[in-house]
């Protein structure tokens, strides 16, 4: 089916490889918003719907091959954007996802025999761009010490040092209009002022009246 690309509401992602914090600067934007009057809208992929499960189970019962794999994503993503994101933003409101379809070109497109490129072309045709990604961005060997020291988590099949330096790499690759690099080192507060920063500005281009109520 064909997405809309333009709603009266606000489409932010969170990215970054694992253990780079997208789930504590999520949590600090949402409080944030909540105090200026909003209602932001919360979601993650995968998502918790059957094939959202099946792509997590496949973490530690073994991964999918990357045809499956892709194909997974596609199912999870398309239903998540028509049941749940789609109609939020055309109610108006603020849409804040953990992991989109940048995650899929920077996961999927570097297992072997994989092309970034090719899964880039395949997820920009099929599903609309966010109004802002805001990239975490971190060594691989720092995500993983916080993975294991502060989860207290071993690293799945998805969270190997050498798979998640690729994935970054794509990253650094994707960096364009609509993506904003977030330095995931410093203490927490400093990162969500820089996140806030980023947002905020996004949020008064697409929405002047909110001017206000986002900075009381």
């Amino acid at each position: 089916m064909e997405f809309p690309t333009e709603w009266p509401g606000v489409f932010l992602v969170f990215e970054g490889i694992d253990g780079t914090g997208k789930s504590t600067q999520i949590r600090l934007l949402e409080q944030r918003l909540c105090a200026a009057g909003e209602a932001p809208l919360l979601s993650r992929e995968p998502t918790e719907g059957p094939w959202g499960r099946r792509i997590r189970e496949s973490a530690t019962t073994g991964r999918m091959t990357p045809p499956e794999e892709l194909q997974a994503f596609i199912h999870d993503r398309t239903g998540h954007l028509r049941e749940l994101v789609l109609p939020a933003l055309a109610a108006g409101r603020i849409v804040i996802l953990d992991r989109y379809f940048y995650s899929t070109i920077a996961y999927q497109g570097t297992r072997p025999g994989g092309d970034p490129a090719v899964v880039r072309k395949t997820m920009e045709t099929l599903f609309p761009p966010p109004d802002l990604v805001l990239w975490l961005d971190l060594e691989p060997s720092e995500a993983l010490r916080r993975i294991t020291a502060h989860r207290g988590e071993i690293p799945n099949e998805f969270e190997r040092e050498e798979g998640l330096e690729s994935a970054r790499k794509v990253f650094r690759s994707l960096a364009g209009d609509r993506f904003r690099r977030i330095d995931a080192l410093p203490n927490e507060s400093t990162v969500a002022a820089a996140v806030w920063n980023e947002a905020q500005s996004v949020i008064q281009a697409k929405r002047p009246q909110w001017v206000a109520r986002l900075n009381p």
